[in-house]
């Protein structure tokens, strides 16, 4: 009862100041947007801005967790810059001695792994999905890009690095005692979505199949049906009681559904009355999405989103 009092206690605080746009860094005397917070005993996150990344927040608008096990530190997300990831293990060394031992991508995406440079060279293996992988692979070198472009000075000593170890359906990362397992449950977000399962404490680091205060980006290619089918089905099935999303603070399954299915299901609903009324890609933009303002990202995100189910809608 304790932890659930802690954890409601922490949400509460995150629905009273939620990291909007126009909030100023939270942790300016570090790289990281936000100083770590232990979650539950032996898991730490440090919660990104739920923006889009920026200089000011220096591409951590994602969640950066580590778990401390009995035997060493299991590290989940490489950071969006070697700069970045230095500052987390600067944390990470504050809390414990017992050193890195693994990272863990949750995707492909920069936030999640332009940071293994760092990890790789203290000779940390990294492990991703074979998918997110193959998606470094061959988009790498533009991720990097779109980083140096907006980070400037801090992209400083960045480079590609993939991860050194793979899997396809789930990896046993448990150690020191505690079982960690790093699952692909199906196709949602982003190509090889990772879920960290620790069951012994009814956590899931969720990753991008889970988002909470942010509204949820849906990219080019991405199939909304089989997210929410991943979702409601192995992912629900795990029974977390706490979920560390891949963006926004510390919940519960509750608020992740809420925010992720609900937000889906409820476009997907407009825009297959739309398609039905005889719509256009045009009018597809401008279906009510007015119970969605609350998120952050609402304002980058909602109509790119309406379209870009449209173009999945139209041809189901």
């Amino acid at each position: 009862m304790k932890i659930l009092g802690s954890m409601l206690a922490l949400v509460a605080v995150a629905s009273a100041a939620a990291a909007h746009e126009d909030i100023a860094d939270l942790y300016p005397q570090s790289e990281l947007y936000s100083k770590p917070v232990q979650v539950i005993p032996g898991v730490w996150s440090a919660i990104g801005a739920t923006a889009p990344p920026t200089y000011e927040n220096a591409g951590h608008n994602n969640n950066l967790s580590f778990i401390v096990t009995g035997d060493g530190v299991v590290v989940i997300n490489g950071g969006a810059s070697v700069r970045l990831a230095s500052a987390l293990h600067d944390e990470i060394k504050a809390v414990t001695d017992q050193p890195v031992k693994l990272v863990i991508n949750e995707n492909g995406q920069g936030h999640a792994m332009l940071g293994n440079a760092y990890w790789a060279d203290l000779g940390v293996d990294i492990l991703a999905h074979e998918d997110a992988i193959a998606e470094v692979e061959e988009n790498g070198d533009f991720i990097l890009m779109g980083m140096q472009g907006y980070n400037g000075d801090k992209a400083e000593g960045t480079r590609v690095v993939p991860a050194n170890l793979s899997f396809s359906e789930s990896h046993d990362a448990s150690m020191g005692g505690l079982t960690i397992t790093a699952l692909h449950l199906g196709p949602a977000h982003d190509p090889g979505d990772v879920q960290v399962w620790l069951p012994e404490k009814g956590l899931v680091i969720a990753g991008d199949i889970a988002f909470h205060e942010r509204m949820p980006p849906i990219f080019e290619g991405t199939c909304t049906s089989c997210w929410i089918e991943t979702f409601e089905g192995p992912f629900t099935d795990l029974g977390a009681t706490y979920v560390i999303p891949g963006h926004g603070h510390p919940t519960n399954m509750e608020m992740v559904t809420i925010e992720t299915v609900g937000y889906l299901s409820d476009l997907r609903e407009k825009i297959g009355a739309h398609i039905d009324e005889g719509g256009d890609l045009a009018g597809a933009y401008y279906v009510d999405q007015s119970r969605w303002t609350y998120l952050d990202t609402f304002e980058e995100l909602a109509t790119k989103n309406a379209g870009r189910v449209f173009e999945e809608m139209e041809w189901e």
